[in-house]
């Protein structure tokens, strides 16, 4: 990578925190939208304890980002 420059890497960087910026908002508007549990998420609940896994949303919102991605890199060829 001979295009290492510091100009480069804040580019990186703010574009990092723009999209750190709209997953957050993207996720903080399907929470108060009530996004279901799907199926596979582990939800456990005990008297000072609540311990919620999502697994089956991890498995669906990869599946979904590697599909994206995929697209993204067969129209860039």
């Amino acid at each position: 990578m001979s295009d290492f420059t510091p100009a480069n890497l804040a580019k990186l960087i703010i574009a990092a925190g723009l999209i750190l910026l709209i997953v957050g908002g993207v996720l903080l508007l399907l929470s108060h939208l009530g996004l279901p549990k799907l199926p596979g998420d582990i939800e456990i609940e005990r008297k000072n304890f609540h311990l919620y896994f999502p697994i089956g949303t991890c498995i669906l919102i990869s599946v979904i980002l590697t599909l994206v991605l995929y697209l993204i890199y067969q129209l860039r060829k």
